[in-house]
């Protein structure tokens, strides 16, 4: 249908495992799950509830009549009612069961969390993948000489992949925080209206360790080491709602620093993210080559940014035990948050995958600088020939300046070295001068950082989860 809106993120952007995640066929089988899990743990504590029963719910898990539900829910107004109705339609025996001394909450939070944890596996995958073709090219250009910059003017010189890792050590931090989110994530459990377990308690007859032992057995059911939350209202905290999102925007502002460092590296001409065979750069101007995939990093990694201030609202606006002015909310924000976030890292995968390195351009750039860098080294070798230092610190400045001038007013060529081989106070030819000009001479540790960062804090990373590495070639093109 063209006549409807439709979310790019969906049409667009993200990737079908994501997609999937969070479609209404995962949503409520997560929810069916959840009261098979209720019901399992339920039995086994001593509730008169039968093997039969629970056989035929696990054997309807998928099977989902959503028009059935649609028109339920348009009856009686409540979402999870209606999906318990469509649930005992096709389980007649274990209707009477179903979500027993449960809220919504059960189903609602619970399937929540559980497919934000299952997110962030997909994200630790991009992650993990963006991170190791990353390392390949730091690998590749860690000795290769570029400018650095500071406030984008040219400073001393670093490599390319010295500046690849400065975008890795990014990646790795969001890994690691990504890591640590996965292991911590708590289910909200069996924890009734207001939290308190008043519910659960009544049908066990006020035995409290059974009531304990259900959030127990829930969790070991659903898979969830960390088990549930130890207090809560009707629902979790919506701090974790907060949290699960700013990891994600972590995510994408190191995309987006990524990104937006290629998009200057583009616009001077020394790297470029990949284009296709006939790739089209501009309607208008045919000779345009426009880092579109950066840029769509970019416009994606703030819309992450913006999203992540939602449940920073919705958790100080919860009031007491709950309210329900989260619900709209975290239907739009968490969903989306993850995305657009899986989005942002197929298409840094696929540009990482193909950097171009224009290597004689930045060679260039650095020839034209090196000269203004070089000046302390020639001035230490004409003192050490037996020159003024304040003299010829002098002399340098003037030379600088005038260099400079000539470079910015009249569109000359960097002359700074015939300048100072032409000063007799410097008594040095310019083939002399020249020997102090080596780029690889001013790029200090860079190339062993690079070694060393890599062996020390990346390989490590990458052989614990060579399983997840599905790319290892610049085969993938956004």
């Amino acid at each position: 249908m063209n006549d409807t809106y439709e979310c790019p993120l969906v049409s667009r952007y993200a990737g079908p495992e994501m997609a999937y995640l969070f479609s209404p066929q995962k949503k409520i089988s997560v929810w069916r799950r959840l009261w098979v899990a209720l019901a399992k743990a339920q039995r086994k504590l001593g509730l008169n509830i039968t093997a039969e029963q629970i056989k035929e719910m696990e054997a309807h898990t998928d099977d989902i009549d959503f028009e059935y539900a649609a028109a339920k829910e348009k009856e009686i107004r409540h979402d999870v009612m209606a999906h318990i109705h469509a649930f005992g339609k096709e389980c007649p025996l274990a209707m009477p069961i179903i979500h027993l001394g449960a809220t919504s909450s059960y189903v609602g939070d619970n399937t929540d969390i559980i497919l934000m944890r299952e997110g962030l596996t997909v994200i630790r995958a991009g992650l993990i993948n963006t991170i190791n073709r990353l390392a390949l090219f730091a690998e590749k250009y860690k000795s290769l000489p570029t400018l650095g910059f500071t406030h984008f003017q040219p400073a001393q010189l670093t490599t390319v992949g010295k500046r690849a890792c400065l975008w890795l050590n990014d990646f790795l931090t969001d890994l690691n925080e990504t890591e640590y989110r996965i292991s911590s994530l708590r289910l909200l459990g069996s924890k009734g209206a207001t939290g308190t377990q008043a519910g659960f308690l009544e049908l066990f007859d006020g035995d409290h360790e059974k009531v304990k032992k259900l959030d127990e057995l829930i969790s070991a059911e659903i898979g969830f080491e960390a088990g549930t939350v130890p207090v809560s209202g009707q629902t979790y905290s919506r701090k974790t709602d907060y949290l699960v999102l700013s990891l994600l925007s972590s995510v994408a502002q190191s995309a987006g620093k990524f990104a937006t460092d290629m998009r200057l590296l583009a616009h001077l001409k020394e790297l470029e993210e990949p284009i296709e065979t006939g790739q089209v750069g501009s309607s208008a101007m045919p000779y345009k080559r426009n880092p579109m995939r950066c840029e769509r990093i970019c416009s994606l990694s703030r819309y992450i940014i913006a999203l992540a201030q939602n449940p920073a609202m919705t958790a100080y606006n919860q009031w007491f035990e709950r309210t329900l002015d989260d619900s709209a909310n975290k239907r739009l924000s968490v969903p989306e948050a993850f995305l657009a976030a899986d989005s942002i890292l197929t298409v840094c995968l696929n540009v990482v995958s193909g950097i171009e390195v224009h290597e004689k351009v930045i060679k260039k750039h650095v020839v034209e600088e090196l000269p203004f860098m070089a000046t302390e080294n020639i001035l230490m070798r004409a003192v050490k020939k037996g020159g003024n230092r304040q003299l010829l610190h002098e002399r340098i400045r003037i030379h600088s300046v005038a260099a400079a001038a000539a470079v910015k007013d009249m569109g000359l060529p960097n002359d700074l070295i015939s300048r100072i081989a032409g000063d007799r106070m410097f008594n040095m030819t310019e083939s002399e001068i020249q020997t102090e000009l080596e780029p690889s001479a001013f790029t200090g540790r860079a190339a062993e950082q690079v070694s060393e960062f890599l062996g020390e804090h990346v390989r490590p990373v990458l052989n614990k989860y060579d399983d997840l590495i599905k790319y290892r070639e610049p085969d993938l093109i956004i």
